[in-house]
C-alpha cells in the first residue's frame, strides 16, 4: 500500500499548527461549556463573559442555539438522537475554534452527562471547561421569558428539559453558578478567575 493511500488527509501535514495560531493571538484556545436548564442564565452570562474577555484583548466566539440551530444544525429536531447529533456537531465546530487559539463559549442545555462527556472527548478534556449554571427549576420557570415552561406544562412542547425530560446535574463541573443567588457581575468575576490563568500564553 502506498503512502498516498495511507494518508488520505495530506493537507493536515502542511497546515499551520495550533501553536502557530496561539502564538499569533498571544492566548490559548479553550472551550467554556455552559450547561443548565432553559432560563438558568447561560446565554446572559456567556454574553457578559465575552465582553469582559474582549476588553482584555482576548478573541472569543459564542456558540448558542440562535447561531447553531438556524444554520449548521437547522435540519435537526429535538428527538434524543437529534439532540445528541446537535451536541456532536457543536463540539466538532468548537474544536476547530479552540485549535485556532480562540476562547470558545458554548451555551447549550446539553441535558445529560453522556452528551457533555462526548463533547469533552471531541474537544479534549484539557481544553474543556464545564460550567454548570445551577439555577433551580422553580426560578427558571418563574422567569420563563419565552413562555416555554408554561407550554411544556400544558403538554404543547414534548420532551422539554426539566418538565417532561430529565436534566442530569454535572458530576464534576469546573464551577457551578446559581444565578438565583449570584449576581451577573459576581458570576463573571468567578469565571474570569478560573479562565484567565488557563488562556494566558
Amino acid at each position: 500500500m502506498t503512502d498516498k493511500a495511507t494518508n488520505i488527509y495530506p493537507i493536515f501535514d502542511k497546515m499551520l499548527t495550533r501553536n502557530d495560531k496561539e502564538q499569533l493571538l498571544s492566548q490559548r484556545g479553550l472551550m467554556v461549556w455552559f450547561t443548565g436548564l432553559s432560563g438558568s442564565g447561560k446565554s446572559t452570562i456567556a454574553i457578559a463573559l465575552e465582553r469582559e474577555l474582549q476588553q482584555r484583548g482576548i478573541l472569543c466566539r459564542i456558540l448558542d442555539g440562535d447561531n447553531i440551530r438556524s444554520g449548521i444544525n437547522r435540519n435537526l429536531g429535538f428527538s434524543a438522537a437529534d439532540r445528541m447529533e446537535n451536541i456532536r456537531r457543536i463540539a466538532e465546530v468548537g474544536k476547530l475554534f479552540v485549535d485556532t487559539g480562540i476562547v470558545t463559549i458554548a451555551a447549550f442545555i446539553s441535558p445529560d452527562n453522556a452528551m457533555r462527556a462526548m463533547a469533552a472527548d471531541i474537544i479534549g478534556n484539557d481544553d474543556f471547561l464545564e460550567v454548570w449554571v445551577s439555577t433551580p427549576l422553580q426560578e427558571c420557570e418563574r422567569r420563563d421569558v419565552k413562555g416555554l415552561y408554561a407550554k411544556a406544562r400544558r403538554g404543547e412542547i414534548p420532551n422539554f428539559t426539566g418538565i417532561s425530560a430529565p436534566f442530569e446535574a454535572p458530576e464534576n463541573p469546573a464551577i457551578a453558578l446559581d444565578t438565583s443567588v449570584l449576581s451577573l457581575e459576581e458570576s463573571v468575576k468567578r469565571l474570569l478567575a478560573l479562565i484567565l490563568p488557563k488562556i494566558k500564553k
